[in-house]
C-alpha cells in the first residue's frame, strides 16, 4: 500500500529585535530604520535561513539634537519601532543594554545611529552565526573605520591591548555591531552592573563567538565622541576586564624590585673592585621617582575597583527606562486642555 508522501515541516522563522541606542540619530534614523523595514517579512538569508525584523527599538538616550521628535514620528508610523525612554543620559553601553533587555526576539542584533553599519549585512551575520553554531557574532570590518586616522589607530590598539593583554581570550575581537542569542543577551542585561562594559559582560557566558566580514559605510553625521568620552570608554573597558590590571601591575612592581636589587648589587661590585666612587644623589632619585610612581599607580587602580564595587553594592543601575516625557507628566501644559475646578 503505497502512501502520499507527506509535506516537509516549514522551516522555523527567526525573530530578530535590532536594538539601536539614539544619541544624535534625528538626521540618520529615518533612512535607517526604513533600510531595516525594507528587509521584509519572511525574508532569507543568503543561506536559505528564513527571518524577519520583528521589532526595532530606539533607545533614547537623551542626545542634544531633535531625536525624540523622530523617534515618536517613527513609532507612529511603524508599528514594528517600539521606543525606549531613558530617564536621562546613561551612555551607549547601558542604552543598549536597556534595549536588549526590552527585546523579545530570537536573535537581538546591536547596531549605531549613524549609518556606518549596513543593515544588509544582518543576513550574512545570521548564517555564520547558524554555520558555526555561535551564540555570538561580531561583525569584522574590511575597511578602516569612518573615522580619522588618529582615533583609528588609537581604537585599535586599545583592541589589542584588551584582547592580548587583558581579556585572557575571553573576547577574541569586539564591535558594536553584533548579532547576540535573545535569551543570552536579555541575561547579560538582566544582571551586568553599572560601569561594566557590555562585551565584557558578554564574553562570561557565551561559549563561542564568531566574526562575519562586513564594510563599514561612511557617517552619516559627526561622531558624538570626544576624547575624553573615548579615553572613559577605554577606562571602563579596562576596569571590566577583572583582576588582570591588578596582576599586571604586581607583576610590574616584581620586576622593578629585582632590578632594584640588580642595581644595588651592580654598584657595590663596583665599588669594591675598582675605585670609582659611585654617584649616589641620581640612583637615589631615580629610585625614589620610580617607586612612587609605581605606588600611586597601583593605589589608584585599586581605587577605581573600589570605586566600581562601591557603585554596585550601593545598587547604583546601568539604566533607568522611563516613559516619554512628552506622553506623561512633564508633557501636560496648561494650553493643551482647560483648566478643571478641583472642588468639583
Amino acid at each position: 500500500m503505497s502512501h502520499a508522501s507527506e509535506d516537509p515541516p516549514p522551516v522555523a522563522t527567526h525573530t530578530v529585535s535590532v536594538v539601536i541606542p539614539v544619541y544624535q540619530g534625528e538626521k540618520t534614523l529615518e533612512v535607517l530604520v526604513q533600510e531595516l523595514l525594507a528587509l521584509g517579512h519572511d525574508a532569507r538569508t543568503p543561506g536559505g535561513h528564513r527571518f524577519e525584523v520583528s521589532e526595532v527599538l530606539l533607545v533614547f538616550d537623551h542626545g542634544p539634537d531633535g531625536s525624540a521628535e523622530v523617534i515618536r514620528r517613527l513609532a507612529e508610523e511603524q508599528s514594528v519601532v517600539r521606543p525606549i525612554w531613558l530617564s536621562r543620559n546613561f551612555g551607549q553601553h547601558a542604552a543598549t543594554l536597556a534595549g536588549m533587555a526590552s527585546s523579545g526576539g530570537d536573535w537581538i542584533v546591536t547596531m549605531d545611529e549613524d549609518g556606518q553599519h549596513d543593515p544588509a549585512d544582518l543576513p550574512r551575520m545570521l548564517d555564520v552565526a547558524m554555520a558555526e553554531h555561535a551564540p555570538l557574532v561580531y561583525a569584522e570590518p574590511t575597511n578602516p573605520p569612518p573615522h580619522g586616522p588618529v582615533r583609528n589607530a588609537a581604537s585599535k590598539a586599545a583592541k589589542w591591548l584588551f584582547v592580548r593583554v587583558l581579556s585572557s581570550g575571553q573576547v577574541p575581537s569586539f564591535e558594536s555591531y553584533r548579532l547576540v542569542l535573545g535569551e543570552l543577551g536579555r541575561s547579560v542585561a538582566a544582571y551586568a552592573g553599572s560601569g561594566v562594559y557590555l562585551d565584557v559582560a558578554i564574553g562570561w557566558v557565551a561559549d563561542r563567538s564568531a566574526r562575519c566580514p562586513v564594510r563599514l559605510r561612511q557617517e552619516g553625521r559627526a561622531s558624538g565622541y570626544s576624547f575624553r568620552r573615548l579615553l572613559s570608554h577605554f577606562w571602563r573597558l579596562v576596569l571590566s576586564s577583572g583582576t588582570r590590571t591588578l596582576r599586571l601591575v604586581s607583576v610590574t612592581g616584581v620586576v622593578f624590585a629585582v632590578l632594584g636589587f640588580v642595581l644595588a648589587a651592580y654598584y657595590t661590585l663596583t665599588r669594591l673592585t675598582t675605585d670609582q666612587v659611585v654617584q649616589g644623589w641620581t640612583s637615589t632619585m631615580v629610585a625614589v621617582l620610580v617607586g612612587t610612581g609605581m605606588v600611586l599607580f597601583a593605589l589608584g587602580v585599586i581605587a577605581e575597583y573600589v570605586g566600581v564595587a562601591v557603585s554596585m553594592a550601593m545598587g547604583k543601575p546601568p539604566y533607568l527606562i522611563a516613559t516619554d516625557p512628552e506622553r506623561g507628566p512633564l508633557g501636560r501644559r496648561l494650553n493643551d486642555a482647560p483648566l478643571r475646578d478641583s472642588r468639583r
